[in-house]
């Protein structure tokens, strides 16, 4: 097992929906920042990896398992450990936890190292993941396969200047973001999040349009299949369940 570190948050009032719970790619952000945070701590910041080695991490996917989301203004502590690699992946688990210690969210991320000039998958760095005292596994965790669609409903977006990042690059959490602005509102009013599964699959670029297309599934419980493409390629897939806001933990009045 790796080194763990966390920090305690209050949920604002602009990482919120209209419900007031937490928005799951602005509390996935949080999250990410809380790792970053680590990564300063045991003197492996993305800026000392980028000069030492000439890489920088990339996301190969997230799996979220959702109890209950944060409500706004909760006190939350945000948890991250560096868990396991083997010679392409690391893994790193994150949980959100009241103020009790129960687990609202508990997510996994797989991250990659890639060379910044060749933009190429490099193996893992011995020097790297020792200092997060990150196991060592031969085990690949993969991903479910993704649904192919049959009868999807398609949005347009247009990439902004906004939804770039330091690198110039799309953010992470704008595709989920993006996977979430392909439902209506209706169904967004009435319906959280018990599951999600994102995997990246090829970098949206600045500029131009993306499409999101969407298909519902009512099984035992209500799923939602997700594809974002751009200039004829998937960039991503995701899957995310779903149960009634009304059965949720979570329904407050504001």
């Amino acid at each position: 097992m790796g080194l763990t570190y966390k920090i305690s948050a209050t949920i604002p009032y602009d990482m919120c929906d209209v419900n007031g719970n937490v928005r799951v790619p602005q509390m996935m952000a949080l999250a990410m920042q809380v790792s970053g945070m680590q990564s300063i701590e045991v003197g492996m910041a993305d800026d000392v990896i980028l000069e030492r080695f000439g890489l920088v991490w990339i996301i190969s996917d997230h799996t979220l398992e959702i109890t209950r989301l944060p409500r706004f203004l909760e006190n939350v502590v945000i948890e991250t450990e560096a868990v396991s690699h083997n010679r392409y992946f690391c893994y790193r688990n994150f949980r959100i936890m009241d103020v009790e210690g129960n687990i609202l969210m508990a997510q996994r991320t797989t991250f990659m190292l890639m060379d910044i000039e060749t933009r190429k998958v490099q193996t893992v760095i011995n020097e790297i993941v020792e200092a997060f005292q990150s196991e060592f596994v031969k085990k690949i965790i993969r991903m479910s396969k993704f649904k192919d669609l049959e009868h999807p409903t398609e949005k347009e977006f247009r990439v902004r200047f906004y939804d770039l990042d330091m690198n110039g690059h799309v953010n992470n959490g704008k595709y989920l973001e993006w996977v979430y602005e392909s439902l209506s509102e209706d169904f967004l009013m009435n319906h959280v999040p018990t599951k999600i599964e994102l995997k990246y699959v090829k970098e949206v670029m600045p500029g131009g349009l993306i499409q999101t297309v969407v298909e519902l599934e009512e099984v035992e419980s209500i799923i939602s299949h997700h594809e974002v493409h751009s200039d004829g390629d998937v960039n991503a897939y995701a899957r995310m369940e779903w149960r009634s806001y009304k059965e949720s933990e979570g329904e407050h009045e504001l």
